[in-house]
């Protein structure tokens, strides 16, 4: 038993150093390939060390893993953004809510702004010649380019966000750049773990194998990546998601109420609400009246919460609160099954035109199932299942997305569907492997099932 601790915790350097590597080149979006293959030895380590984790003693692997989570989510911190610049446009739209602002009203690039712009986020002359600075319309005379992305459109996030961006602009020293955004997705990464490591450690079915499964996401090397050095906002909706999903059984007001905020802070969440309500409709015992209570205890709030949040925008926004979304749906393809690689896999098989309906048809029968047949213990277990179907069907190109299959695959302990975030991370670091990766994660999906089918574990046995 020493000998794999020692293993273990080998592999957690390795994977530490790797990520120190990777995201130390400062692979900037227009030259995110050189990350691809530092980062795929990141997770081939990563899958080495959770795999190594299992079996060891609680004591010591939850040593290794509050240590391992520490040092893997410290390398996020080593350097600016290093594969997106997401993080530029938090950072503004807290400095213009800070100046009284509705960060609906206007875009970074108009000129009614022009007083809160500085020579970070807009540099001119020779401080435009960086692969990460984008345009400004020509006229302009305060600068001639910015790190925000898109800075000719509104901006696209919900209201939760929207406060956390205030919050962290708030508490930021003067000058401070990129950084507070960086420790604050430390933090919220962190917090995630604890929260994961005590609701597993109270479950009957994973107390022993608490640390293990923490350990999918407190070592994934998406989370440094993406929450932490990117700072993306995900962070804030996938903590929520967490303590929903593992509170909604036991208080459904609470867990609706978390739900929403989730949505608020980042749309994506919303997709794990068929997970959440299987706990109600898949409970025994139950007459039809008291589940249609339950179901409208989570969603009722729910969707308070989400108006609520909106509300305070929407008095103090002359223009819609939805800034960018619809236009960002199309730019990304979504409403069109022959753009980019939207619905990869699907297209392999079946006409362009027919790709989009076939998604939503998958996706409604993966809710069907999960609100007819889920396990009313387990609602996360319906939410990686509505969630990772959506992943493959809709092959999403920007890996931060699937951070929440991560943290759902925690969770649930179902390793098969760590190939989705994976495969997303490809498709995003332009590589050209995208569709291939996400064909493997689909197989890997399906191999799975084949396997929990044929070798059910102990705990399904004693239920059967």
């Amino acid at each position: 038993m020493i000998r794999r601790t020692a293993g273990t915790a080998v592999l957690l350097v390795a994977l530490a150093g790797t990520l120190a590597w990777a995201i130390g080149q400062d692979a900037v979006p227009a030259d995110r390939r050189g990350l691809f293959w530092p980062y795929a030895l990141a997770w081939a380590f990563f899958y080495a060390a959770i795999w190594a984790v299992r079996g060891l003693p609680t004591r010591q692997a939850t040593c290794l893993l509050i240590a391992g989570g520490i040092a893997v989510t410290a390398t996020g911190l080593l350097s600016p953004p290093a594969t997106s610049t997401d993080s530029y446009r938090y950072v503004w739209d807290g400095r213009v809510q800070a100046a009284g602002v509705s960060p609906y009203d206007h875009t970074p690039a108009e000129a009614a702004l022009a007083r809160l712009r500085d020579r970070w986020l807009f540099p001119s002359g020779d401080g435009c010649e960086g692969p990460d600075r984008y345009p400004i319309p020509s006229g302009d005379t305060v600068a001639s380019c910015t790190r925000i992305n898109r800075p000719g459109v509104h901006t696209i996030y919900p209201p939760l966000a929207e406060a956390y961006f205030l919050l962290v602009h708030g508490l930021s020293p003067e000058g401070a750049r990129h950084k507070p955004l960086q420790i604050a997705g430390a933090l919220l990464a962190l917090a995630t773990s604890a929260v994961l490591l005590i609701a597993l450690g109270r479950r009957a079915g994973t107390r022993g194998n608490a640390p293990a499964y923490t350990a999918c996401y407190a070592w994934c090397p998406a989370v440094p990546l993406e929450l932490v050095n990117n700072a993306h906002v995900d962070g804030l909706g996938v903590l929520l998601t967490v303590i929903a999903l593992t509170t909604v059984n036991r208080h459904r007001v609470l867990g609706g109420t978390l739900l929403g905020a989730a949505a608020a802070a980042k749309l994506l969440p919303a997709v794990t609400v068929p997970g959440a309500l299987s706990g109600v409709l898949a409970a025994d015992g139950r007459t039809p009246a008291r589940r249609m209570l339950d179901t409208l205890a989570v969603l009722g709030p729910a969707a308070l919460v989400v108006a609520l949040a909106y509300l305070p925008y929407a008095l103090a926004s002359r223009g819609s609160v939805l800034g960018y979304l619809f236009g960002y749906l199309t730019e990304e393809g979504y409403d069109d099954a022959g753009s980019r690689d939207r619905y990869a896999l699907l297209r392999l098989v079946l006409p362009d035109s027919w790709a989009l309906p076939a998604a939503l048809v998958i996706v409604g029968i993966a809710i069907f199932h999960v609100l007819r047949h889920g396990d009313a213990d387990r609602p996360w277990q319906g939410a990686l299942v509505v969630t990772g179907v959506g992943f493959l069907v809709f092959t999403p190109g920007y890996s931060w997305y699937a951070v929440l299959v991560v943290a759902l695959v925690a969770l649930d302990g179902r390793w098969e569907w760590l190939g989705v975030p994976l495969a997303s991370g490809a498709a995003y670091l332009g590589t050209g492997s995208g569709t291939v990766a996400y064909a493997l994660a689909a197989l890997a999906v399906a191999a799975g099932v084949v396997v929990r089918v044929v070798r059910p574990s102990p705990a399904a046995r004693r239920t059967a």
